[in-house]
């Protein structure tokens, strides 16, 4: 009997604005968008920010030939949440249908959800309009506190408190139940409630954690916005399985969010910040969430190998030591087989001994795991790690 999966893969993470400064690279500067394949084949994508482009370039690649309906949840109708919608190259081929679900916005009224996507590409913002997109569109407006369904799964939404309104989606599907809630702002009792609902006992509870608990507090208060901490309280009142902290602040540097996922993990004991390329799966019920990035993260490896002793984090929380070989060397990273299963996403300390004119040097890099698979001798596993130092 085949086991249900469904896999939940990061295309844009980051909030408000992308960013191309080199600081922001490891967890990337696109703005939201998740693509969800549900175990019964329906493909649901959630929001339309700057990642939809990649996700549409990566779907015109593998060059699919048969006609599928595609399912896009939208949660609100920001900038940062709809902008990819004019480079997305499949909605520029007949074959292709969408279906497109969101809010009636009280600024717009009836048909609201179609007047933005085509509002954004009137003149004199973009070149085209949306007449020149061939594939099949359809609309359909939806409000918080009701359900429906596509193909085998249930679409739960729910209010979130953001201005101008903005949906939550749970996502009930044969192996797991997605909850995603970005853009929410704590602090309004009844759509609290209304977040401790959708994220009710979910594998994955993916929540807005823009501004740190400091700035929610003072200067970021009423921008609509959450923090780490509040995910973590959210998750912990609600059960969910594991927390993603998502919508990443465009101020925020990798290093800052490798701290705000320091924290985290101390209060939580399942905790990912989302990054670009992450892919986690969920499995039949009582299988544990796996994560794992894709192998671009490590680009331009070499076939060396080099002596070395790397210490770090267990996926438990434990430390350890281990000498091993460093091996697929390149200016960004490294292939390393281990004993013990780190954290992805945790920091690794990396001594090697590497050659050089006056003999052995030794060299001491910091990174952090970015992909784990397993090894062909079995009990180890091969780790990639992406050098910050």
């Amino acid at each position: 009997m085949a086991v249900a999966i469904t896999k939940l893969s990061f295309w844009g993470v980051r909030g408000s604005t992308p960013t191309v400064d080199p600081a922001t690279w490891r967890y990337g500067g696109n703005t939201p968008c998740l693509e969800l394949e549900a175990p019964d084949g329906t493909q649901l994508i959630l929001d339309c920010g700057t990642g939809l482009r990649m996700l549409g370039n990566r779907s015109a690649a593998a060059g699919a030939s048969k006609t599928q309906e595609t399912h896009i949840l939208i949660t609100h109708y920001h900038w940062d949440h709809i902008q990819g919608v004019p480079f997305f190259a499949p909605l520029y081929v007949e074959k292709n249908e969408f279906q497109f679900y969101s809010f009636r916005s009280k600024f717009l009224g009836p048909d609201s959800l179609k007047q933005v996507f085509e509002a954004q590409m009137a003149v004199p913002y973009f070149p085209v309009d949306m007449s020149v997109m061939s594939a099949k569109r359809k609309f359909q407006e939806v409000d918080g506190g009701e359900s429906f369904t596509i193909g085998e799964n249930k679409i739960t939404t729910r209010w979130l408190n953001h201005p101008q309104g903005c949906l939550g989606f749970r996502i009930e599907t044969a192996a797991g139940t997605v909850a995603y809630a970005t853009d929410n702002e704590p602090g309004n009792a009844k759509l609290d409630e209304s977040l401790g609902e959708l994220a009710a006992g979910a594998d994955i509870f993916i929540n807005d954690a823009q501004f740190t608990p400091e700035q929610l507090a003072t200067t970021r208060k009423g921008w609509g916005h959450s923090s780490w901490l509040e995910g973590v309280k959210t998750a912990r009142q609600a059960r969910a399985k594991t927390l993603v902290l998502f919508h990443h602040d465009p101020d925020s540097t990798d290093r800052a969010l490798d701290s705000i996922l320091r924290q985290a993990r101390d209060e939580f004991d399942s905790v990912f910040a989302a990054s670009e390329g992450m892919v986690i799966t969920l499995g039949a019920p009582g299988e544990p969430v796996q994560a794992h990035m894709p192998g671009t993260r490590t680009a331009l490896r070499r076939e060396v190998q080099f002596q070395a002793k790397v210490c770090g984090l267990t996926e438990g929380g434990k430390e350890f030591t281990e000498e091993t070989v460093v091996c697929d060397l390149s200016l960004q990273g490294a292939m390393i087989t281990l004993n013990h299963l780190p954290q992805l996403q945790s920091e690794l300390q990396v001594t090697m001994d590497t050659p050089g004119s006056n003999g052995e040097q030794s060299i001491q890099l910091r990174g952090y795991v970015v992909r784990i698979d397993d090894a062909e001798e079995k009990g180890r596993v091969t780790v990639g790690v992406l050098f910050t130092d």
